[in-house]
């Protein structure tokens, strides 16, 4: 372990976003380099590797005009660190964590390591209570379970981006809405994507409870390694110190796992899956894993990350990695978007795994978990007749099959689809699947009890059971 800061001018090789400093000692993996320029100006590294004499450090910045000769690495003895306060809240940072809002850095912070320490397994609680985010096909029937981590899987020009602005805007815990904090990382995003979300988060008010970290695209990518847990040690500030309720939304996590890949090529490691370092898997659960809810704390921390996939294959190893490390996945469909809906959210490739334990009596409805599977049923096979139709004609299809049709039909209009602005509650919600639900015989209804037909359906609605 260092002790102190050391400083070396033996700078040999410049590679990309990689720097070699040999006739070194005692240098940890991790420790922070200031990087000083002949100039005077100063940038971040990370020491990646450490050998008996020789240190491979990360450079947070443009190596391009490093000279070899002239330039100072002065190893500080420590890890990259975050000073983290209540002032935070209603902040934008950069990537690295330096103010973007022209405001000052916050004070009297206490410095926390940002790659931060896992949960014990005994220690954490089981998921439970749900978040409403105000979106029906998500609160409906993909609901976010507080201390859940449930990715999103989008593609190239989908609205991707307007769906985490809404839920930035909507997301809360009922009945502790006080407590409730986003933290928003976006990585790799164009500068009109960054003042899209800011506009959007300053006109709506939502940056008040926010917490905002921009890493664009014309910045260094070797950044977007840090921008994440930055936002991360943040929300568990947040969450187990101060007792609140925080969401991470974390976007886009292809453009980190690009700036993995960088990283791995500059080092020459033998590359994985498609040319990713074969300890992706690991790296992503090491952010993954800081979701969760601790016993005896209040606080939680529930991660919305969402990444975009290449040529829509949700095998790539992005998508497939993620999907192996968290609890469900939410899934953009590039059909619904070009007939106009949003949010082009597809339910039947949908899963929130820790639904179960957040729905119910006294969390959202008695009737969510029952409307829930009949509306996923109905859906289906909704769209398996509308395949058959498209061979056969509906000619032969019966009542009940064309009662199916029109179900499909308007499920996706008037339950899938909503303005970006409407926040929808849990109630209004079931509420509509109800009078989706009327549109089929009373007797398809096969997988809601008989008693909460009566006490829900639109034609008993209001009536005494």
């Amino acid at each position: 372990m260092t002790t102190g800061a050391r400083e070396f001018r033996s700078i040999t090789h410049i590679h990309g976003p990689i720097m070699v400093v040999d006739g070194v000692s005692g240098v940890a993996f991790g420790e922070v380099v200031e990087i000083t320029l002949p100039t005077g100006e100063k940038r971040l590294g990370q020491v990646l590797e450490s050998r008996t004499s020789r240190a491979i450090v990360q450079v947070f910045g443009s190596t391009r005009d490093l000279d070899t000769l002239a330039t100072t690495a002065r190893f500080t003895g420590k890890t990259m660190h975050i000073a983290v306060t209540d002032e935070m809240l209603g902040r934008v940072f950069d990537g690295i964590g330096r103010p973007l809002d022209g405001g000052a850095p916050p004070l009297g912070g206490e410095e926390r390591d940002i790659h931060g320490s896992s949960i014990n397994p005994h220690a954490r609680e089981h998921p439970r209570d749900s978040i409403q985010t105000g979106i029906s096909v998500i609160d409906g029937m993909n609901t976010l379970v507080r201390g859940q981590k449930l990715p999103l899987f989008s593609g190239a020009g989908l609205p991707h981006n307007l769906l985490a602005a809404q839920i930035t805007r909507q997301a809360m815990v009922r009945g502790q809405e006080e407590r409730f904090a986003v933290v928003f990382a976006a990585m790799g995003i164009t500068h009109e994507e960054a003042a899209f979300f800011l506009s959007d988060f300053s006109r709506t008010g939502a940056l008040e409870r926010a917490v905002v970290f921009l890493n664009l695209a014309d910045d260094p990518a070797i950044e977007r390694i840090i921008t994440p847990r930055l936002a991360l040690t943040t929300a568990e500030f947040l969450a187990f110190d101060r007792g609140m309720h925080v969401l991470v939304i974390l976007t886009d996590l292809t453009n980190y796992c690009e700036a993995l890949r960088e990283i791995s090529a500059a080092r020459e490691e033998v590359p994985g899956r498609r040319g990713y370092p074969g300890y992706m898997y690991t790296d992503l659960a090491s952010i993954f894993e800081r979701a969760g809810r601790i016993k005896g704390r209040t606080g939680s921390i529930t991660q919305l990350p969402i990444l975009t996939m290449p040529d829509d294959d949700i095998t790539h190893p992005v998508p497939d990695l993620t999907g192996y490390i968290t609890e469900g996945q939410i899934v953009l469909s590039r059909d619904l978007h070009r007939k106009g809906i949003y949010p082009p959210i597809n339910p039947l490739p949908c899963l929130s795994r820790l639904m179960q334990g957040g729905i119910g009596p006294s969390r959202t409805r008695e009737d969510h978990a029952q409307v829930n599977n009949q509306l996923y049923a109905a859906y289906a096979q909704g769209i398996k007749l509308k395949s058959l139709v498209a061979v056969v004609g509906e000619e032969g299809l019966s009542d009940t099959d064309r009662a199916y049709l029109t179900f499909s039909e308007r499920f996706e209009r008037e339950f899938v689809a909503q303005q970006p602005d409407e926040n929808r509650s849990f109630e209004a919600t079931l509420d509509r699947a109800w009078d989706l639900l009327a549109i089929l015989p009373e007797g398809e209804l096969k997988r809601i009890d008989e008693g909460l037909i009566r006490k829900y359906h639109p034609a008993s609605r209001g009536k005494t059971a």
